[in-house]
């Protein structure tokens, strides 16, 4: 292991180092590596490269071969160049010598003759002169560069190496590079490495490997950059996947096994009275198959001291609230309280106004608590918080303020939780009593696919609602664009409000942007002004965006929702949690500026009531998202197609759960590993939950090193026990 004081001084990478490695840094060893006595290399850098290798944070032998290449160019033979060609040839010099050029911003010129299996050719280096004593006859090199017919070949970039695969299918290794320090100096930098990969140590266990025949990492990194084959190069990327995604689901269940046998939560299991009745005459609608199978798991967990931590996953208007609100009265019944926690004020009044609907006539003392609630109301409500006179709290962040304290949290649910931090949902944990964890349902409206939801919330048990109420009517949905189709857009809506229904219209911003580098798009603000004396003149038509005050805010959402506005103008944010049956058009403008999942969601805006709907997108007909959303109306569906297009960089929650960050795996296409590595950690943490056996050490340690933000427990984390 490097010692602290090496690790501390490694440079980021992306930023460029104010000093050059000196030889003991980078002989240095980072986790992976087993460091003897001395480790011998003759890696000589100076100047530019230093300060390159520096920039890249390959400030050890082992951050050099943890350097992977991001992909591989094919190694071209001589023979096969084409004029005007860039091209990289390994090839072994046969003369070479240098010669003064009076021409100006040259000093020397270097010319080599060199020859690879199928032909000969000169290759000219400018203002090297020393290279004329470095590539002696027999020497090997890679060249890059431009193939300017007559065989005469330019060289850019060029590096020895003895890699006698350079030139099979495997191709050349091309890696992320700096000023300085080129994609081919650095794979020659590999090559003297070489003999290091002996160094390397393994953290996996030696039967996890055999049982899904694995290399073993020093293997596996010699495939990665040294493969004669591209079948070798993608064994040992997958081996590497495999490791990255074990340690991603080793971090998830071990914090979920640390909950589990954690402090518990309250056991809910009375016989149900006040539940058992609302769920026989007090809904206004009939619950669908997969409603009555969530809720039959949530109370089998609610029964429990184990606490839950559920993820439910629901269609666009497939009744998560209706689960969510099942789960807050169990709590209400037996005497204690719930929370549900909303990202933004919009959503937070949506779900109050919804569950003030759906309980009836049940008498419940449910309170709404935001950052604009009245200084006076917001007393009223903490004073009965804190008594338990509140059964139901339901809000914003303002319920994990400091002073605001429970008589009895027992359950808490978490809407749209990807938006909220890690610490924001241990704060809201934290307003339990003393000694037990509320039972937690976190929901979203975002479908999310199979392999993404193990990545992101892998250590949360999940629940998937995909059956849509009976009633709700299907939308139909059109990419249009161009003047005569908006004409028909408009004429469209316009007959459906003199029916007595309403609209929206979404557009991509609040302000026109007027900086000339980004491409217009139109602007809520903009829109409002010209529909509303315009082509809607005729109807009442209200503006809804983020940037108003919270009385503007809530007089739109007012007007539109009791029917007094026909049309409302917004952004975004009307994607989740608003419900106006009445409302039977969504017109999205720029909709190429939203992604697959966000343009779901906001269509599921409309189609809620008995009317037939439609969905208008306004952007580029080639548009393959947007073709996806006109074609499919499944948002789960719909999830998969997103992962496929965009991979796993940016979807939502990514960021947050690491995701994005993968150096390795590729998701969808690792998803085989993804099962396997899945499997894996479970097996690991049944067995050793705190990963102290002797053969898990390895497994520890590299754990530890992970970015504990993003995978999982960190050393203090490991060494605390998670069994009583």
């Amino acid at each position: 292991m490097a010692s602290a004081t090496t690790r501390d001084t490694a440079v980021p990478h992306g930023f460029a180092s104010t000093r050059r490695p000196g030889r003991d840094e980078l002989l240095a060893a980072p986790v992976h590596w087993r460091q003897p006595a001395r480790l011998e290399a003759e890696l000589e850098l100076t100047g530019r490269a230093a300060d390159g290798a520096g920039a890249l944070g390959l400030l050890s032998i082992g951050d050099l071969l943890e350097h992977l290449p991001r992909a591989r160019r094919e190694a071209r033979t001589v023979a096969a160049l084409t004029p005007g060609e860039a091209a990289t040839v390994v090839v072994e010099v046969r003369t070479i010598s240098q010669r003064p050029v009076r021409r100006r911003g040259m000093r020397a010129l270097v010319e080599a003759t060199v020859f690879d299996e199928t032909a000969t050719m000169r290759a000219t280096f400018f203002n090297q002169p020393w290279l004329a004593g470095r590539y002696r006859p027999g020497t090997r090199v890679v060249l890059h560069g431009k193939y300017e017919g007559r065989s005469s070949f330019k060289v850019s970039h060029h590096a020895v190496t003895d890699e006698a695969g350079a030139t099979g299918d495997g191709g050349i290794p091309h890696y992320a590079a700096t000023d300085g320090l080129s994609s081919t100096q650095i794979f020659a930098l590999m090559g003297a490495a070489r003999p290091l990969l002996a160094h390397v140590s393994d953290a996996l266990p030696g039967l996890m490997r055999a049982g899904h025949r694995l290399p073993d990492r020093a293997a596996a990194l010699g495939c990665v950059h040294f493969a004669e084959t591209a079948g070798e190069a993608e064994a040992g990327r997958r081996r590497l996947a495999f490791e990255e995604l074990l340690m991603t689901q080793l971090g998830l269940l071990h914090r979920r096994a640390r909950r589990r046998n954690g402090d518990p939560a309250v056991v809910l299991a009375d016989e149900p009275s006040l539940t058992a009745r609302w769920l026989a005459g007090g809904l206004p609608f009939e619950l669908t198959g997969d409603q009555r199978a969530a809720i039959e798991t949530v109370d089998a967990e609610l029964g429990q001291a184990a606490p839950m931590q559920r993820l439910l996953m629901g269609e666009v208007g497939s009744g998560k609230t209706v689960v969510a609100l099942f789960a807050m009265l169990r709590a209400a019944e037996h005497g204690h309280q719930a929370v549900l926690m909303a990202p933004t004020e919009t959503l937070a009044e949506q779900h109050f106004a919804t569950i003030q609907g759906l309980i009836g006539g049940e008498n419940l003392a449910l309170g709404l608590l935001t950052g604009s609630t009245p200084a006076g109301r917001r007393s009223d409500i903490l004073g009965k918080l804190r008594s338990g006179a509140l059964q139901i709290a339901i809000g914003t962040h303002a319920l994990i303020e400091p002073t605001v304290g429970f008589a009895s949290l027992t359950v808490a649910v978490v809407d749209e939780q990807h938006r909220f931090g890690v610490r924001q949902r241990a704060a809201l944990d934290a307003k339990s009593p003393a000694g037990v964890v509320p039972h937690v349902l976190h929901m979203t409206a975002t479908p999310i696919p199979r392999t993404l939801a193990l990545c992101a919330h892998g250590d949360l048990d999940q629940t998937r609602l995909r059956e849509l109420p009976r009633g709700r009517q299907a939308i139909e949905t059109h990419l249009a664009g161009g003047e005569r189709e908006r004409t028909r857009a408009y004429e469209r809506i316009r007959e459906e409000l003199r029916q007595g229904r309403q609209a929206f219209v979404v557009c991509p911003l609040v302000e026109p942007d007027e900086s000339p580098t980004v491409v217009a798009a139109r602007a809520a603000t903009v829109e409002y002004e010209r529909l509303a004396s315009g082509e809607f003149a005729d109807f009442r038509v209200v503006l809804l965006h983020g940037q108003l005050h919270h009385r503007d805010k809530q007089a739109a959402m007012a007007a539109f929702a009791s029917g007094e506005a026909d049309v409302l103008v917004a952004t975004s944010v009307v994607e989740v949690g608003i419900d106006v049956p009445n409302a039977t058009v969504m017109l999205i403008e720029n909709a190429e500026r939203f992604g697959i999942s966000q343009l779901h969601q906001l269509r599921g805006r409309v189609g809620r009531g008995e009317h037939a709907s439609v969905c208008l997108l306004f952007g580029p007909k080639g548009s393959q998202r947007l073709r996806a959303l006109a074609n499919h109306t499944d948002g789960f569906e719909l999830a998969e197609i997103d992962l496929e297009m965009r991979q796993e960089g940016d979807l939502i929650g990514t960021r947050q759960s690491g995701i994005g960050e993968f150096r390795v795996a590729r998701l969808p296409g690792d998803e085989e590993l993804l099962e396997w590595a899945r499997a894996a950690a479970a097996g690991v943490i049944a067995r050793d939950p705190d990963l102290r056996l002797a053969e898990h050490v390895p497994l520890a340690e590299a754990l530890a090193a992970a970015h504990p933000s993003v995978h999982g427990p960190g050393r203090e984390d490991l060494d605390r026990p998670i069994t009583a």
